[in-house]
Protein backbone atom coordinates (compact mmCIF):
# COMPACT_ATOMS: atom_id res chain seq x y z
CA UNK A 1 0.00 0.00 0.00
CA UNK A 2 1.30 3.45 -0.88
CA UNK A 3 1.09 5.84 2.05
CA UNK A 4 0.24 9.48 1.46
CA UNK A 5 3.16 10.69 3.57
CA UNK A 6 5.59 8.58 1.56
CA UNK A 7 5.00 10.33 -1.77
CA UNK A 8 8.33 11.92 -2.82
CA UNK A 9 8.35 15.64 -2.24
CA UNK A 10 10.27 16.07 -5.49
CA UNK A 11 7.11 15.47 -7.55
CA UNK A 12 5.63 18.43 -9.39
CA UNK A 13 2.59 19.52 -7.39
CA UNK A 14 -0.57 21.45 -8.00
CA UNK A 15 -1.34 24.89 -9.10
CA UNK A 16 -2.97 28.09 -8.03
CA UNK A 17 -2.39 30.95 -5.69
CA UNK A 18 -5.70 30.13 -3.97
CA UNK A 19 -6.41 27.10 -1.72
CA UNK A 20 -5.92 23.83 -3.54
CA UNK A 21 -9.50 23.05 -4.56
CA UNK A 22 -10.01 26.47 -6.11
CA UNK A 23 -7.91 25.81 -9.20
CA UNK A 24 -9.36 28.46 -11.50
CA UNK A 25 -6.56 30.71 -12.82
CA UNK A 26 -7.39 34.34 -13.60
CA UNK A 27 -6.80 34.82 -17.32
CA UNK A 28 -6.35 38.57 -16.84
CA UNK A 29 -2.99 37.87 -15.20
CA UNK A 30 -1.90 35.24 -17.73
CA UNK A 31 1.32 35.72 -19.66
CA UNK A 32 1.54 36.61 -23.35
CA UNK A 33 2.61 33.88 -25.80
CA UNK A 34 4.52 36.06 -28.27
CA UNK A 35 2.10 35.33 -31.13
CA UNK A 36 0.59 37.90 -33.50
CA UNK A 37 -0.28 41.19 -31.81
CA UNK A 38 -3.47 41.57 -33.84
CA UNK A 39 -4.93 39.06 -31.45
CA UNK A 40 -4.01 39.19 -27.78
CA UNK A 41 -3.07 35.61 -26.95
CA UNK A 42 -2.63 34.33 -23.41
CA UNK A 43 -1.43 30.95 -22.22
CA UNK A 44 -1.94 29.24 -18.87
CA UNK A 45 -0.74 25.95 -17.53
CA UNK A 46 -1.90 24.43 -14.23
CA UNK A 47 -0.65 21.07 -13.03
CA UNK A 48 -0.47 19.22 -9.77
CA UNK A 49 -0.58 16.18 -7.57
CA UNK A 50 -1.91 15.60 -4.07
CA UNK A 51 -1.64 12.81 -1.53
CA UNK A 52 -4.46 11.88 0.86
CA UNK A 53 -4.78 9.44 3.75
CA UNK A 54 -7.49 8.22 6.12
CA UNK A 55 -6.58 6.74 9.48
CA UNK A 56 -9.98 5.10 9.90
CA UNK A 57 -12.95 4.07 7.80
CA UNK A 58 -15.96 6.32 7.24
CA UNK A 59 -19.43 4.99 7.78
CA UNK A 60 -21.11 5.79 4.44
CA UNK A 61 -21.07 8.24 1.54
CA UNK A 62 -23.86 10.68 0.87
CA UNK A 63 -22.97 11.43 -2.77
CA UNK A 64 -23.66 8.35 -3.16
CA UNK A 65 -21.23 5.41 -3.26
CA UNK A 66 -21.39 1.85 -1.91
CA UNK A 67 -20.35 1.97 1.72
CA UNK A 68 -16.96 0.41 2.35
CA UNK A 69 -13.66 0.70 4.14
CA UNK A 70 -12.11 4.11 3.57
CA UNK A 71 -9.15 3.55 5.87
CA UNK A 72 -6.88 3.99 2.89
CA UNK A 73 -4.42 6.27 1.10
CA UNK A 74 -4.40 7.50 -2.48
CA UNK A 75 -2.91 10.06 -4.88
CA UNK A 76 -4.47 12.42 -7.43
CA UNK A 77 -2.85 14.44 -10.20
CA UNK A 78 -3.99 16.70 -13.02
CA UNK A 79 -2.72 18.93 -15.82
CA UNK A 80 -4.60 21.76 -17.50
CA UNK A 81 -3.14 23.75 -20.43
CA UNK A 82 -5.29 26.68 -21.60
CA UNK A 83 -5.17 29.25 -24.40
CA UNK A 84 -7.29 32.40 -24.52
CA UNK A 85 -7.53 35.17 -27.10
CA UNK A 86 -9.08 38.60 -27.61
CA UNK A 87 -9.62 40.46 -30.88
CA UNK A 88 -10.49 44.16 -30.79
CA UNK A 89 -13.42 45.40 -32.90
CA UNK A 90 -14.69 48.88 -33.62
CA UNK A 91 -17.42 48.18 -31.09
CA UNK A 92 -16.02 46.08 -28.27
CA UNK A 93 -14.05 42.88 -28.68
CA UNK A 94 -14.42 39.20 -29.45
CA UNK A 95 -12.82 36.81 -27.00
CA UNK A 96 -12.60 33.09 -26.40
CA UNK A 97 -10.73 30.33 -24.62
CA UNK A 98 -9.93 26.65 -24.97
CA UNK A 99 -8.46 24.24 -22.44
CA UNK A 100 -8.17 20.54 -21.74
CA UNK A 101 -7.82 18.65 -18.46
CA UNK A 102 -6.14 15.34 -17.83
CA UNK A 103 -6.73 13.79 -14.41
CA UNK A 104 -5.73 10.61 -12.66
CA UNK A 105 -6.55 8.95 -9.34
CA UNK A 106 -4.15 6.15 -8.39
CA UNK A 107 -2.17 4.39 -5.62
CA UNK A 108 -5.02 2.12 -4.42
CA UNK A 109 -7.76 4.70 -3.80
CA UNK A 110 -11.01 3.76 -2.03
CA UNK A 111 -14.17 3.39 -4.10
CA UNK A 112 -15.61 6.68 -2.81
CA UNK A 113 -13.13 8.64 -4.95
CA UNK A 114 -13.41 6.41 -8.00
CA UNK A 115 -10.73 3.73 -7.57
CA UNK A 116 -7.90 3.79 -10.15
CA UNK A 117 -9.24 6.07 -12.88
CA UNK A 118 -8.01 8.58 -15.42
CA UNK A 119 -9.54 10.79 -18.10
CA UNK A 120 -8.61 13.44 -20.64
CA UNK A 121 -11.20 15.80 -22.10
CA UNK A 122 -12.01 19.33 -23.18
CA UNK A 123 -12.67 21.75 -20.32
CA UNK A 124 -13.19 25.33 -21.60
CA UNK A 125 -14.34 25.98 -25.16
CA UNK A 126 -16.25 29.23 -25.48
CA UNK A 127 -16.54 32.42 -27.48
CA UNK A 128 -17.88 35.78 -26.37
CA UNK A 129 -18.32 39.46 -27.13
CA UNK A 130 -17.94 42.40 -24.76
CA UNK A 131 -18.93 45.96 -25.51
CA UNK A 132 -15.75 47.76 -24.48
CA UNK A 133 -16.41 51.51 -24.49
CA UNK A 134 -19.20 51.30 -27.08
CA UNK A 135 -21.85 51.98 -24.44
CA UNK A 136 -21.67 55.24 -22.50
CA UNK A 137 -22.61 53.63 -19.18
CA UNK A 138 -19.22 52.01 -18.64
CA UNK A 139 -16.52 49.79 -20.10
CA UNK A 140 -17.67 46.25 -20.99
CA UNK A 141 -21.18 47.07 -19.77
CA UNK A 142 -22.51 44.23 -21.95
CA UNK A 143 -20.86 40.80 -22.09
CA UNK A 144 -22.24 37.78 -23.97
CA UNK A 145 -20.68 34.31 -23.81
CA UNK A 146 -21.59 30.87 -25.16
CA UNK A 147 -19.93 27.44 -25.03
CA UNK A 148 -18.18 25.34 -22.40
CA UNK A 149 -17.51 27.87 -19.66
CA UNK A 150 -17.44 28.37 -15.91
CA UNK A 151 -20.22 30.25 -14.17
CA UNK A 152 -20.78 30.82 -10.46
CA UNK A 153 -22.96 32.82 -8.12
CA UNK A 154 -21.67 34.45 -4.95
CA UNK A 155 -19.53 32.28 -2.69
CA UNK A 156 -20.77 28.95 -3.99
CA UNK A 157 -23.67 28.34 -1.60
CA UNK A 158 -25.75 26.92 -4.49
CA UNK A 159 -24.11 27.38 -7.88
CA UNK A 160 -20.39 27.13 -8.58
CA UNK A 161 -19.13 23.81 -9.94
CA UNK A 162 -20.28 22.91 -13.46
CA UNK A 163 -18.16 19.76 -13.86
CA UNK A 164 -18.49 16.44 -12.04
CA UNK A 165 -15.38 14.67 -10.69
CA UNK A 166 -14.39 11.32 -9.26
CA UNK A 167 -15.70 7.98 -10.50
CA UNK A 168 -14.39 7.08 -13.94
CA UNK A 169 -12.91 10.58 -14.40
CA UNK A 170 -10.57 10.62 -11.40
CA UNK A 171 -9.65 13.78 -9.53
CA UNK A 172 -12.31 13.55 -6.80
CA UNK A 173 -10.72 16.19 -4.51
CA UNK A 174 -8.57 18.04 -7.05
CA UNK A 175 -11.69 19.26 -8.87
CA UNK A 176 -9.79 20.68 -11.84
CA UNK A 177 -12.94 20.62 -13.97
CA UNK A 178 -15.47 23.37 -13.28
CA UNK A 179 -16.84 24.30 -16.72
CA UNK A 180 -20.45 23.58 -17.60
CA UNK A 181 -20.96 21.32 -20.60
CA UNK A 182 -22.87 24.19 -22.17
CA UNK A 183 -23.28 27.71 -20.85
CA UNK A 184 -25.08 30.69 -22.30
CA UNK A 185 -24.40 33.81 -20.21
CA UNK A 186 -25.53 37.41 -20.74
CA UNK A 187 -24.15 40.02 -18.34
CA UNK A 188 -25.14 43.69 -18.09
CA UNK A 189 -23.16 45.92 -15.75
CA UNK A 190 -24.00 49.54 -14.98
CA UNK A 191 -21.89 51.22 -12.32
CA UNK A 192 -22.42 49.21 -9.12
CA UNK A 193 -25.18 46.94 -10.46
CA UNK A 194 -24.71 43.67 -12.34
CA UNK A 195 -27.56 41.71 -13.92
CA UNK A 196 -27.01 38.27 -15.45
CA UNK A 197 -29.15 35.78 -17.30
CA UNK A 198 -27.91 32.23 -17.84
CA UNK A 199 -28.64 28.76 -19.17
CA UNK A 200 -26.41 25.89 -18.00
CA UNK A 201 -26.03 22.18 -18.74
CA UNK A 202 -24.14 20.22 -16.10
CA UNK A 203 -21.06 18.26 -17.24
CA UNK A 204 -21.73 15.13 -15.19
CA UNK A 205 -19.68 12.01 -14.56
CA UNK A 206 -20.93 9.45 -17.13
CA UNK A 207 -22.05 6.81 -14.62
CA UNK A 208 -24.07 9.29 -12.52
CA UNK A 209 -25.79 11.40 -15.17
CA UNK A 210 -29.00 13.10 -14.09
CA UNK A 211 -29.59 15.26 -17.17
CA UNK A 212 -29.75 18.44 -15.07
CA UNK A 213 -30.22 21.84 -16.75
CA UNK A 214 -30.30 25.20 -14.97
CA UNK A 215 -31.62 28.55 -16.16
CA UNK A 216 -32.21 31.78 -14.32
CA UNK A 217 -31.15 35.31 -13.42
CA UNK A 218 -28.76 36.85 -10.93
CA UNK A 219 -28.48 40.42 -9.61
CA UNK A 220 -25.67 41.87 -7.51
CA UNK A 221 -25.12 45.32 -6.05
CA UNK A 222 -21.56 46.15 -5.06
CA UNK A 223 -21.10 48.93 -2.51
CA UNK A 224 -17.33 49.13 -2.40
CA UNK A 225 -14.96 46.17 -2.15
CA UNK A 226 -16.40 44.79 1.09
CA UNK A 227 -20.17 45.18 0.66
CA UNK A 228 -22.24 43.09 -1.72
CA UNK A 229 -25.89 42.11 -1.76
CA UNK A 230 -27.48 39.80 -4.29
CA UNK A 231 -30.59 37.94 -5.36
CA UNK A 232 -30.99 35.00 -7.75
CA UNK A 233 -33.65 32.84 -9.33
CA UNK A 234 -32.85 29.33 -10.60
CA UNK A 235 -35.15 27.03 -12.55
CA UNK A 236 -34.12 23.40 -12.99
CA UNK A 237 -35.04 20.40 -15.11
CA UNK A 238 -33.75 16.84 -14.75
CA UNK A 239 -34.14 13.61 -16.68
CA UNK A 240 -33.83 11.30 -13.64
CA UNK A 241 -34.45 13.31 -10.43
CA UNK A 242 -38.21 13.94 -10.01
CA UNK A 243 -37.84 16.43 -7.13
CA UNK A 244 -35.37 18.49 -9.19
CA UNK A 245 -37.36 18.38 -12.45
CA UNK A 246 -39.42 21.58 -12.40
CA UNK A 247 -37.78 22.97 -9.24
CA UNK A 248 -37.66 26.71 -8.58
CA UNK A 249 -34.99 28.18 -6.30
CA UNK A 250 -34.90 31.68 -4.80
CA UNK A 251 -31.69 32.95 -3.22
CA UNK A 252 -30.91 36.09 -1.21
CA UNK A 253 -27.47 36.97 0.14
CA UNK A 254 -25.53 39.81 1.77
CA UNK A 255 -21.84 40.10 2.66
CA UNK A 256 -21.09 43.34 4.45
CA UNK A 257 -18.54 45.33 6.44
CA UNK A 258 -21.06 47.85 7.72
CA UNK A 259 -19.05 50.00 10.15
CA UNK A 260 -16.14 52.24 9.10
CA UNK A 261 -14.85 52.46 12.67
CA UNK A 262 -14.85 48.65 12.86
CA UNK A 263 -13.17 47.91 9.56
CA UNK A 264 -12.21 44.42 10.71
CA UNK A 265 -15.83 43.37 11.29
CA UNK A 266 -17.59 41.50 8.49
CA UNK A 267 -21.07 39.97 8.43
CA UNK A 268 -22.67 37.54 6.01
CA UNK A 269 -26.05 35.91 5.51
CA UNK A 270 -27.60 33.76 2.80
CA UNK A 271 -31.03 32.20 2.31
CA UNK A 272 -32.39 29.74 -0.24
CA UNK A 273 -35.92 28.45 -0.85
CA UNK A 274 -36.60 25.41 -3.04
CA UNK A 275 -40.07 24.44 -4.25
CA UNK A 276 -41.54 22.03 -6.77
CA UNK A 277 -45.32 21.86 -6.49
CA UNK A 278 -46.52 18.94 -4.35
CA UNK A 279 -43.14 17.18 -4.61
CA UNK A 280 -40.78 19.44 -2.67
CA UNK A 281 -40.63 22.39 -0.30
CA UNK A 282 -37.36 23.14 1.49
CA UNK A 283 -35.12 25.89 2.83
CA UNK A 284 -31.52 26.53 3.81
CA UNK A 285 -29.80 29.51 5.36
CA UNK A 286 -26.65 30.62 7.04
CA UNK A 287 -25.41 33.57 9.12
CA UNK A 288 -21.83 34.44 9.97
CA UNK A 289 -19.70 37.07 11.68
CA UNK A 290 -15.96 37.61 11.59
CA UNK A 291 -13.46 40.05 13.07
CA UNK A 292 -9.90 40.62 11.93
CA UNK A 293 -7.23 42.43 13.97
CA UNK A 294 -5.38 43.85 11.00
CA UNK A 295 -3.00 45.96 13.10
CA UNK A 296 -1.74 42.97 15.13
CA UNK A 297 1.06 40.62 14.08
CA UNK A 298 -0.20 37.63 12.05
CA UNK A 299 -3.52 39.49 11.52
CA UNK A 300 -5.69 37.03 13.49
CA UNK A 301 -9.24 36.65 12.16
CA UNK A 302 -11.92 34.89 14.22
CA UNK A 303 -15.29 33.88 12.77
CA UNK A 304 -18.43 31.94 13.63
CA UNK A 305 -21.00 30.56 11.18
CA UNK A 306 -24.34 28.84 11.69
CA UNK A 307 -25.71 26.93 8.70
CA UNK A 308 -29.03 25.10 8.35
CA UNK A 309 -30.09 22.77 5.52
CA UNK A 310 -33.54 21.28 6.01
CA UNK A 311 -34.10 17.53 6.14
CA UNK A 312 -37.03 15.39 5.03
CA UNK A 313 -39.83 14.65 7.47
CA UNK A 314 -40.78 10.98 6.78
CA UNK A 315 -44.31 11.55 8.13
CA UNK A 316 -45.27 13.85 5.21
CA UNK A 317 -45.88 13.01 1.56
CA UNK A 318 -43.99 16.05 0.29
CA UNK A 319 -40.19 15.99 0.50
CA UNK A 320 -38.53 18.61 2.68
CA UNK A 321 -34.95 17.50 1.95
CA UNK A 322 -32.83 20.40 0.71
CA UNK A 323 -31.07 19.78 -2.60
CA UNK A 324 -27.48 21.16 -2.25
CA UNK A 325 -27.23 21.61 -6.04
CA UNK A 326 -23.76 22.60 -7.35
CA UNK A 327 -21.90 24.13 -4.44
CA UNK A 328 -18.28 25.20 -4.69
CA UNK A 329 -15.01 25.74 -2.87
CA UNK A 330 -14.28 29.44 -2.38
CA UNK A 331 -12.33 29.01 0.87
CA UNK A 332 -11.65 26.34 3.47
CA UNK A 333 -14.99 25.21 4.89
CA UNK A 334 -17.01 26.88 2.10
CA UNK A 335 -19.03 25.05 1.02
CA UNK A 336 -17.52 21.63 1.61
CA UNK A 337 -17.93 21.72 5.39
CA UNK A 338 -15.06 19.83 6.98
CA UNK A 339 -12.19 18.04 5.27
CA UNK A 340 -13.47 14.72 6.65
CA UNK A 341 -17.24 15.07 7.02
CA UNK A 342 -18.11 17.55 4.28
CA UNK A 343 -15.74 16.12 1.71
CA UNK A 344 -16.54 12.44 2.16
CA UNK A 345 -19.75 11.57 4.00
CA UNK A 346 -22.00 14.57 4.73
CA UNK A 347 -23.88 16.66 2.20
CA UNK A 348 -25.57 20.03 2.67
CA UNK A 349 -28.95 18.45 3.28
CA UNK A 350 -30.56 17.42 6.59
CA UNK A 351 -27.64 19.17 8.24
CA UNK A 352 -27.05 21.80 10.92
CA UNK A 353 -23.48 22.99 11.37
CA UNK A 354 -21.68 25.28 13.80
CA UNK A 355 -18.30 26.46 12.51
CA UNK A 356 -15.63 28.38 14.41
CA UNK A 357 -12.52 29.47 12.55
CA UNK A 358 -9.21 31.11 13.48
CA UNK A 359 -7.15 32.31 10.50
CA UNK A 360 -3.58 33.64 10.80
CA UNK A 361 -1.29 35.30 8.27
CA UNK A 362 2.29 35.04 9.59
CA UNK A 363 3.70 36.35 6.28
CA UNK A 364 2.35 37.49 2.93
CA UNK A 365 3.16 34.06 1.50
CA UNK A 366 1.74 31.94 4.34
CA UNK A 367 -1.82 31.58 5.59
CA UNK A 368 -2.82 29.05 8.24
CA UNK A 369 -5.55 28.35 10.73
CA UNK A 370 -7.98 26.03 12.48
CA UNK A 371 -11.59 25.10 11.74
CA UNK A 372 -13.85 23.56 14.35
CA UNK A 373 -17.17 21.98 13.35
CA UNK A 374 -20.16 20.56 15.22
CA UNK A 375 -22.54 18.64 12.94
CA UNK A 376 -26.17 17.79 13.71
CA UNK A 377 -29.06 16.46 11.65
CA UNK A 378 -32.37 18.27 11.27
CA UNK A 379 -34.49 15.08 10.99
CA UNK A 380 -32.95 12.08 12.83
CA UNK A 381 -35.40 9.60 11.24
CA UNK A 382 -34.11 10.57 7.78
CA UNK A 383 -30.46 10.38 8.75
CA UNK A 384 -30.21 6.62 9.08
CA UNK A 385 -31.79 3.43 10.46
CA UNK A 386 -32.80 3.54 14.13
CA UNK A 387 -31.44 7.08 14.59
CA UNK A 388 -33.08 9.19 17.29
CA UNK A 389 -30.17 11.49 18.16
CA UNK A 390 -29.36 14.74 16.34
CA UNK A 391 -25.64 14.64 17.17
CA UNK A 392 -23.59 13.43 14.19
CA UNK A 393 -19.96 14.37 14.78
CA UNK A 394 -17.45 17.04 15.69
CA UNK A 395 -14.33 17.83 13.66
CA UNK A 396 -11.15 19.87 14.01
CA UNK A 397 -9.08 20.81 10.94
CA UNK A 398 -5.67 22.47 10.66
CA UNK A 399 -4.77 23.91 7.27
CA UNK A 400 -1.90 25.89 5.76
CA UNK A 401 -1.37 27.47 2.34
CA UNK A 402 2.24 28.39 1.53
CA UNK A 403 3.04 30.26 -1.67
CA UNK A 404 6.78 29.78 -1.79
CA UNK A 405 7.31 31.57 -5.11
CA UNK A 406 5.26 33.13 -7.92
CA UNK A 407 4.39 29.73 -9.43
CA UNK A 408 4.28 27.17 -6.62
CA UNK A 409 1.80 26.83 -3.74
CA UNK A 410 1.64 24.07 -1.15
CA UNK A 411 -1.43 23.22 0.94
CA UNK A 412 -1.44 21.00 4.02
CA UNK A 413 -4.33 19.59 6.07
CA UNK A 414 -4.53 17.52 9.24
CA UNK A 415 -8.01 16.66 10.53
CA UNK A 416 -9.58 14.76 13.42
CA UNK A 417 -13.22 13.69 13.68
CA UNK A 418 -15.20 12.39 16.63
CA UNK A 419 -18.35 10.39 15.69
CA UNK A 420 -21.29 10.88 18.02
CA UNK A 421 -24.58 9.21 18.90
CA UNK A 422 -26.32 9.43 15.51
CA UNK A 423 -23.45 7.58 13.82
CA UNK A 424 -23.37 4.95 16.56
CA UNK A 425 -27.15 4.42 16.34
CA UNK A 426 -27.40 4.29 12.58
CA UNK A 427 -24.12 2.74 11.51
CA UNK A 428 -22.35 1.35 14.57
CA UNK A 429 -19.38 3.68 14.09
CA UNK A 430 -17.65 4.84 17.26
CA UNK A 431 -13.95 4.99 16.35
CA UNK A 432 -12.43 8.40 15.71
CA UNK A 433 -11.52 9.56 12.20
CA UNK A 434 -8.12 10.94 11.22
CA UNK A 435 -7.09 12.44 7.91
CA UNK A 436 -4.05 14.03 6.30
CA UNK A 437 -3.47 15.77 2.99
CA UNK A 438 -0.52 17.26 1.13
CA UNK A 439 -1.26 19.24 -2.03
CA UNK A 440 1.35 21.19 -4.00
CA UNK A 441 0.55 23.36 -6.99
CA UNK A 442 2.13 24.93 -10.06
CA UNK A 443 0.55 27.74 -12.09
CA UNK A 444 1.86 29.53 -15.15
Amino acid sequence: MTHWWAVPLGLLFVASTAPAQNQTHDTTSARATGLSKKIQWKFNFDAGVGAFGFGNSLYTDARPDPSGDLGDDWVESFAKPALSAEYALRTGALYGAASVVGERTFAAPPSIVGEDASSFQVEDMYIGWKSGKALSIGEDALDLRVGRSQYRIGQGFLLWDGGGEGGSRGGFWSNARKAWEFAGIARFKAKRSTLEGFYLDRDEVPETKTGTHVFGANYELAMGESNTIGASYLGLTSDSLPNRDGMSVYNLRAYLSPFKRLAGLSLGAEYANESNGSALSSTAWMAQAAYELGSVNWKPKVSYRYAYFKGDDPSTEKSEAFDPLFLGFSDWGTWWQGEIAGEYFLSNSNLISHTVRLHLTPTESLGTGFLGFVFQNDQPASFGPNVTSKSIASELDWYADWKFNSNFTASFVLAYGNPQEALAQGYGRTSNFTYGMLYLAYAY
